[in-house]
């Protein structure tokens, strides 16, 4: 895949070059725009029993020390029937994402083209973040800063072409073909077939999304459900089974969301992670409670949050350095928007 991913970041730079020659002195055309996101996060974290070694979920392994997520940049940018999204991170959030790349590939979260022959089908090749789960990969999206379960252990993003297709009304289907999942090269290996059936109610109170990706030795099913109860109160849920080689894992998370007023919001999440035949390498089952707070002050976002992790094996260790069941700890996070 390097080729067609070094022809992409050629093509998508044409496009820019050919919207900044456009003669400025007349309108915009109304079918051509560019989106710019950028933003950076960090945070502290303090495990109880002072090891870092007790977090086994995505982003957060530190303990005791100021760290920086992830600087990020993002350009959208579309031009008539074509668009393109150059989507670029530097720090350990953007390491670890792309953790089967070396050297700058690890900065590239994203980049593709599309081509919407009508507004009812569109094509898209590149590589983009996973459509399997409720969590993203940017700190601003999410309300808890600290990853579940099954955001750690499922598909990261995928490198291929995929087709998506409006059905009418509220729902969409998309199909496609990736490398094997986190890879943007993984030369002669089987290929993955990825899929999504979304829908919602007429007035976007429930929406639910069903995902699918599959391969050789391996198959996911995931169904996610997003759910308004009123203007402050809001439930989401996310469930996914992994089957790797015969073995599976298998997450199931809901999400409260309260908000009070524009400036807090609260966030309950309770998942329960089941791996006890050790597909995914935890080789237990834990229920993890995570209450994160997040206070908005203009750009800023400022997260508190207590994580509190109970397995039904000894795969944590406490403070005088003995295998235990549990593990917890507390972490501030602040992320700044542009």
């Amino acid at each position: 895949m390097k080729k067609p991913i070094l022809f992409l970041s050629f093509l998508f730079s044409a496009m820019l070059t050919l919207n900044a020659q456009t003669d400025t002195s007349k309108p915009a055309a109304s079918n051509s725009s560019t989106t710019l996101i950028t933003y950076i996060d960090g945070y502290y974290r303090a495990d109880f029993a002072g090891l870092k070694s007790n977090n086994k979920t995505s982003f957060t392994n530190s303990n005791n020390a100021l760290q920086i997520g992830m600087a990020s940049f993002k350009i959208d940018q579309t031009l008539g029937k074509f668009s393109g999204t150059v989507d670029l991170g530097l720090g350990k959030r953007a390491d670890e994402f792309s953790y089967n790349d070396k050297g700058l590939a690890t900065s590239v979260k994203q980049a593709y083209v599309s081509f919407a022959p009508s507004s009812a089908i569109k094509f898209t090749v590149g590589k983009w973040a996973t459509h399997i789960g409720y969590e993203l990969l940017d700190a601003y999206s999410n309300r808890n800063y600290s990853m579940s379960y099954g955001f750690s252990y499922g598909p990261f993003f995928h490198t291929g072409l995929r087709a998506d297709i409006a059905l009418g009304g509220k729902s969409a289907f998309m199909i496609g073909v990736a490398e094997p999942t986190d890879f943007t090269n993984a030369k002669m290996e089987a290929k993955m077939v990825i899929a999504q059936f979304s829908t919602a109610t007429k007035d976007d109170k429930l929406k639910a999304y069903l995902n699918y990706q599959g391969g050789k030795d391996k198959t996911q099913f995931d169904l996610v459900l997003n759910g308004v109860v009123n203007s402050a109160f809001a439930i989401n849920y996310d469930g996914t089974v992994c089957t790797l080689a015969g073995s599976s894992w298998s997450s199931n998370a809901v999400y409260f969301n309260y908000d009070p007023s524009a400036k807090v919001g609260f966030t309950l999440r309770s998942e329960y992670f089941n791996d006890s035949k050790s597909a995914a390498g935890v080789g237990t089952s834990i229920f993890q409670n995570t209450l994160s707070m997040n206070i908005h002050l203009n750009k800023l976002t400022l997260i508190p949050e207590l994580r509190l992790d109970n397995a039904a094996d000894k795969v944590f260790v406490n403070g005088s350095n003995v295998a235990s069941t549990g593990s917890g700890s507390f972490l501030v996070a602040a992320v700044y928007k542009f």
